[in-house]
């Protein structure tokens, strides 16, 4: 079994930075009115973030297996939470979105399918307290 690291140090009130195996910090913080100074991103966000690069480089290393070319590949997540604190994600929605010449319905489809089912950890850890939905859209350029 392989153990990760992290480790997060305080810098003044709720701003945190924090870094783990791969040795890159990032800034948490909060709002102002919160105790925080609002210079980095919210803690629970980086779990969509988690969720978007996780799924999205599964896809995009099966379509690149498959020889299938992007002009442009982008991922869009949306988040419900919870009225009452704790304010959990009761429920996100992840929307691949793909920019190409003739890109197969069928292979975009199966790269997802992979990844949401098979090879994203990500997702295999959210979907156990929350449903995760998916869609796409691929925009067809010149």
């Amino acid at each position: 079994m392989a153990t990760k690291k992290a480790f997060i140090k305080q810098v003044q009130g709720i701003t945190f930075v924090g870094k783990t195996d791969s040795n890159n910090w990032i800034p948490m913080d909060g709002p102002e009115n919160f105790g925080g100074s609002n210079a980095g991103i919210r803690p629970k966000e980086l779990l969509m973030l988690s969720l978007g690069g996780c799924s999205g480089s599964d896809v995009a290393s099966i379509l690149l297996k498959k020889k299938i070319k992007l002009d442009n590949f982008e991922i869009n997540i949306t988040a419900d939470s919870a009225e009452e604190h704790p304010q959990v994600f009761t429920k996100m929605h992840i929307e691949f979105v793909f920019y190409g010449k003739n890109i197969q319905v069928k292979d975009v489809e199966r790269a997802i399918e992979l990844s949401m089912t098979k090879y994203c950890s990500v997702t295999a850890m959210l979907q156990k307290a929350m449903p995760i939905e998916h869609s796409y859209r691929i925009v067809e350029t010149e």
